[in-house]
């Protein structure tokens, strides 16, 4: 059980929402998640006129089955950069995961054993990442890199050249069948049930208080008796587990998988959750902001694919809206920074 929270005067911290410093929730939604829509109002209305069928139910369901697995991995990421770290390495483990599934199917293993091993193997990954960043103190964002090359780097050793085929098609067919009766790809429906929950986690219970309160001051939520370093490495295995679930769905998606699969969806999923209005520096964000995220990128993306607009370009615009997502939300607190680094002086020669 997480314990109590609340500190001596001297030691206070806020915890009155995952925002700005104790700013109630609703001003949150109002400042960043209203843009949002705004944004994805300007979006559709972009595809829109470059494409009659944009807003149709069809072309809405690949946009969801595009996105879907890199919604699922931006969900627990929220977490772990509202702690103040980073976890670069969920594309890799996305490729990891589904190469050992994939091989393990391969060897004769049944699908749903390979399935399970894969969500270990992303258990494992994640507490490495947790164990040298919580454990450790080592900087997350060295460390995620250095996982990043180490997971893609196991991936290409187990499947070497190989592609594995062969996957069941009942179980295939979620990656070209939408949810009964919609127009939802199922890995959108498994996003949108878990943001759910997320959410309620993060903004209606003692541990989302805790989250924002290790964003926020790290070392007064230390001594008021918030677990530091269990939350974080906690929240790295949930990562890796979750990365290997949208790993998992992305194989029977493509009803294939090589050991390359994934690759570059690392800067996708860090857009997204920064777009969504979560704090670079920690302690401020919410999961509503993220799901507006995942649909105003997706939606982009479509609008330029439709457009032909090649894929190089398409990362330029990525990387834009990356930059902008980290500028504009946190513009406040670079400024106060940069204030702060002023009063202070030149560091005088020794």
């Amino acid at each position: 059980m997480t314990p109590d929270i609340t500190t001596k005067p001297s030691e206070t911290v806020s915890y009155r929402g995952a925002d700005d410093g104790g700013q109630p929730l609703w001003r949150k939604l109002v400042r960043w998640e209203t843009a949002l829509v705004f944004v994805l109002i300007a979006v559709l209305i972009f595809g829109s006129a470059k494409e009659s069928g944009f807003l149709d139910g069809t072309n809405f369901f690949y946009i969801s089955l595009n996105m879907g697995e890199i919604a699922i991995m931006a969900l627990p990421l929220t977490l772990i950069v509202m702690t103040g770290e980073i976890d670069l390495s969920v594309a890799s483990m996305l490729g990891l995961s589904g190469t050992v599934m994939g091989s393990l199917f391969h060897d004769g293993w049944s699908v749903w054993a390979a399935m399970a091993a894969a969500l270990l193997v992303g258990a494992a990954g994640g507490a490495l990442n947790g164990l040298l960043v919580a454990k450790m103190g080592l900087p997350s964002i060295a460390v995620t890199i250095g996982t990043l090359t180490l997971f893609r780097g196991l991936a290409e050793i187990v499947l070497a050249p190989r592609t594995i085929t062969g996957f069941p098609i009942s179980l295939t067919k979620i990656g070209v069948v939408p949810v009964q009766g919609t127009k939802i790809a199922w890995s959108a429906l498994i996003f949108l049930v878990l943001a759910i929950i997320f959410g309620v986690v993060l903004h209606a219970t003692a541990l989302g208080r805790s989250i924002v309160a290790i964003g926020l001051q790290p070392e007064a939520a230390r001594f008021s008796g918030v677990r530091v370093d269990r939350i974080k490495f906690g929240l790295y295995v949930v990562s890796g587990v979750f990365c290997a679930l949208a790993g998992i769905l992305f194989t029977l998606k493509n009803s294939s998988v090589s050991y390359d699969a994934g690759t570059g969806l690392e800067l996708n999923v860090v857009a997204i959750v920064l777009l969504g209005g979560v704090s670079i520096f920690g302690g401020r964000g919410t999961v509503i902001g993220v799901v507006l995220a995942v649909v105003i990128v997706g939606c982009l993306q479509q609008a330029l694919t439709q457009m032909g607009v090649q894929p190089e370009v398409q990362n330029i615009v990525t990387g834009s809206l990356l930059l902008v997502s980290v500028l504009v939300p946190n513009s406040g607190e670079l400024v106060r920074r940069i204030r702060a680094r002023r009063r202070r002086g030149p560091v005088p020669a020794a």
